[in-house]
C-alpha cells in the first residue's frame, strides 16, 4: 500500500495529469466532506473541493518524493481554503434560505423532507461546531469525520502531534458540555429521556470517537 502511494506522489509530483485525474477520484469526495463540516455550507464545500485541487496541482513540485497517502495534504489545503471562505460567511443568512429547493410536486415529497432534514441537520452540527475554537474545530474535523491519525493531522496541519492531541481533547471536552447544555434545555420536551435535536448530533462525534 505505502509503494502504491508513494508511487502515485511520485507521478503528481511530476506532473502527471492521469495520476491527478486518480488523486481527485480518490479524495475528492474526503475532500469535499472536510469542507462541508468546517462551512456548513455545500455550495462554498463545492467551491473549496476545486480550489484545493487547483492549488494542489499549482504546487505539485513542492511535494517530497516520499510520505505515503496525498490526502493530509489536500485536507490541510482544504483546511486554510475553509478558514479563508469562514471569514466571508460571517454574517450569512439562514443555512435553508440559500439552497435551491426542487418545485414541491406530490412525488418527490419524500426527497423534499429528505434536503430539509440533512440541512438541518448539518446547520445544527455546524452551530455546534462554531463555538469551537477555530484550531479545536480543524483538529476535530480531521480526526474524528475526515479519519487522520494524530500523525496524519499533524502533517496536514503544520503543527506537533502532541498539540493535536491536546486540541483534540479540548474540543471533545466542550461538544460533551455543549451536548449536555442542550440536553438539558430540551428535556421537557424530549420523550423516555432520549436526546433530541442539536444535543443529539453534538455528541455524536465524540461517542464515535470514544465507543
Amino acid at each position: 500500500m505505502r509503494d502504491s502511494e508513494n508511487d502515485l506522489r511520485e507521478r503528481v509530483r511530476a506532473g502527471e495529469r492521469g495520476a491527478f485525474a486518480e488523486l481527485y477520484e480518490t479524495c475528492a469526495g474526503s475532500v469535499y466532506q472536510h469542507a462541508l463540516w468546517l462551512t456548513g455550507d455545500w455550495a462554498t464545500a463545492e467551491d473549496i473541493m476545486s480550489e484545493t485541487f487547483l492549488t494542489a496541482w499549482r504546487a505539485r513540485e513542492r511535494l517530497h518524493t516520499e510520505g505515503g497517502s496525498l490526502r493530509p495534504w489536500l485536507l490541510g489545503i482544504a483546511t486554510h481554503k475553509a478558514e479563508n471562505a469562514r471569514r466571508g460567511l460571517r454574517r450569512r443568512v439562514a443555512f435553508l434560505a440559500r439552497q435551491r429547493h426542487p418545485p414541491v410536486v406530490a412525488d418527490f415529497a419524500p426527497e423534499v423532507v429528505g434536503r430539509i432534514d440533512d440541512a438541518r441537520r448539518l446547520d445544527a452540527v455546524h452551530g455546534a461546531l462554531d463555538r469551537l475554537r477555530r484550531h479545536e474545530r480543524e483538529v476535530l474535523t480531521l480526526c474524528v469525520w475526515s479519519g487522520l491519525d494524530y500523525q496524519q493531522t499533524a502533517d496536514a496541519l503544520g503543527i506537533p502531534v502532541g498539540t493535536v492531541r491536546s486540541r483534540l481533547s479540548r474540543a471533545r471536552a466542550k461538544l460533551a458540555r455543549f451536548a449536555d447544555e442542550a440536553q438539558k434545555k430540551s428535556e421537557p420536551r424530549a420523550a423516555r429521556g432520549e436526546m433530541t435535536g442539536e444535543a443529539a448530533i453534538a455528541a455524536l462525534p465524540v461517542r464515535e470517537e470514544t465507543a
